[in-house]
């Protein structure tokens, strides 16, 4: 497995005085932060790993995350930019013991690779200073690159399996007056883009729900615990749900992943990392949700989204205020609040 080499990123602009823009402010902050977190993730990940060819991928993600890191520093001391607290060494304990599987970080890569790669496609359209631009195609294509890396582990160790298999079209057809039923009268079979999304949205609960569990099970919080709790029972229900609506088309779906986690109950991250984490995995699974309303056509599927995004943007809300009253939540940038500026 080759190394994802890093690229030179031109910290020159066309225009010396041009000014970060709130696209580029936000987008580099999200990302940072986001890496900052991976880089005490993976540090514990490769303190457990028996694998090589595992070794090797965790190596070249972690090297990943240190490299943006690196360069949004560089971003932003040029441009007098605080540097994000983020997540330090103190939010990672790599003496504590082994927590998961040398297969779950196979599937945990996977996730966030994806996760990484949504932010990474939404920026690119809205960020126009030279440097940036250039950086978040890096941050995209050696992603990707490190994505295929993750595909090959997972198909040639037998870790995965494929989206489902349905017959090639006989022929060009036409949807008919009943595509939109999905509670009453003749309710049509799923269609490609449908099963797609829900293959997705289960590979994503899978590593979710693992991961969770193991944070369920080492935090000694009461309140983070229970709130971890309600995160495994309500992705647990999702999946179920997503994987019945499969089933009803006699189509297969991947199994839960829990045998991954340990027996171990001491801590290798901070609440505050752990939290953020869910945070944001859920958050992931908001945008998920749009993608796969967008090419959905059957009631009941737009019904069974509807109230997923509902009980998702509720648990976030339930993290968000956790991590307020602890004083763990960082204020990403923001606009001049000018009702509250003081008068000259």
């Amino acid at each position: 497995m080759e190394t994802i080499k890093p690229i030179e990123i031109s910290l020159d602009t066309s225009n010396p005085k041009e000014k970060l823009t709130s696209a580029e402010m936000g987008k580099l902050w999200a990302t940072y932060m986001g890496n900052s977190m991976s880089k005490c993730i993976l540090s514990y990940y490769l303190q457990h790993v028996e694998d090589n060819d595992i070794k090797k991928l965790l190596e070249n993600a972690s090297q990943l995350s240190l490299e943006m890191l690196k360069t949004i520093e560089e971003i932003f001391t040029k441009e007098n930019f605080p540097i994000p607290q983020g997540f330090t060494e103190k939010d990672v304990n790599l003496g504590a013991p082994r927590l998961f599987e040398d297969q779950f970080y196979v599937h945990y890569l996977k996730y966030v690779a994806k996760a990484g790669m949504s932010i990474y496609n939404v920026a690119i359209p809205l960020v126009y200073r030279k440097d940036i631009r250039e950086f978040y195609v890096y941050c995209m294509n050696s992603t990707m690159a490190l994505m295929e890396q993750i595909k090959d582990i997972l198909m040639n160790k037998g870790f995965i399996m494929k989206p489902p298999v349905i017959p090639v079209p006989d022929k060009v057809e036409f949807v008919h007056q009943d595509f939109l039923n999905g509670f009453f009268g003749h309710v049509r079979p799923l269609h490609a883009l449908e099963i797609a999304h829900f293959y997705d949205n289960i590979e994503n609960n899978l590593a979710s729900k693992a991961l969770i569990m193991g944070f369920a099970q080492v935090t000694r919080n009461e309140k983070v615990r229970e709130l971890f709790e309600r995160g495994r029972e309500l992705v647990t229900t999702n999946t179920e749900h997503y994987m019945q609506k499969l089933h009803d088309e006699n189509l297969p779906s991947p199994s839960f992943r829990d045998d991954l986690v340990t027996t171990s109950t001491f801590a290798p991250f901070s609440d505050k990392l752990m939290l953020f984490h869910k945070m944001d995995m859920f958050a992931m699974k908001l945008r998920s949700f749009g993608n796969s309303v967008a090419v959905n056509g059957r009631h009941d599927i737009a019904s069974l989204y509807s109230n997923v995004l509902m009980k998702n943007s509720a648990f976030v809300q339930e993290v968000i205020k956790i991590m307020i009253e602890n004083g763990w939540l960082e204020q990403p940038p923001k606009a001049v609040d000018r009702e509250n500026l003081a008068s000259g």
